[in-house]
């Protein structure tokens, strides 16, 4: 799987760890920034990680920021994102399972690093379930016309 991935300077930690985890488990990557604890604006880093995704060029993006809130935020703006705020193993499962996001959003502060590399395999390897959850995602899909 091939994953854009990014942060803003107070994700960095835990962005460094995901790109041992992604190395690990044989998982593509490209990272989009930042590279350093220097201040920068997520939105910046969100808009590139998030186009990549929506141009069929990445799978999937893992985006952090201090809460996660921003990058999710602005990863939504782009057509075609499905981005969702995971805290934890059972919303990362449901994101996927239910919602078929394409972008995972976690908190870089305040997250343990053990706690972040369990919401990341979780949301890696659980598959869209389909089915009902289709008309919805066709509801979503919709709503980005206007």
């Amino acid at each position: 799987m091939r994953i854009a991935l990014g942060c803003d300077h107070r994700g960095l930690r835990i962005k460094q760890a995901i790109i041992e985890l992604l190395s690990a488990l044989s998982h593509g990557y490209c990272d989009f920034g930042c590279y350093d604890t220097d201040p920068v604006d997520y939105p910046d880093i969100a808009q590139k990680a998030g186009e990549a995704v929506a141009s069929g060029e990445f799978e999937q993006g893992i985006l952090i920021c201090s809460t996660g809130i921003g990058m999710s935020i602005t990863a939504n703006k782009i057509k075609g994102i499905r981005a969702a705020l995971c805290h934890d193993v059972f919303s990362a499962e449901r994101a996927r399972r239910h919602n078929d996001a394409n972008i995972l959003c976690l908190r870089g502060e305040n997250i343990e690093v053990n706690s972040a590399l369990e919401i990341v395999k979780t949301y890696l390897y659980t598959s869209f379930e389909g089915g009902r959850h289709m008309q919805r995602l066709d509801k979503i899909k919709a709503l980005e016309i206007h």
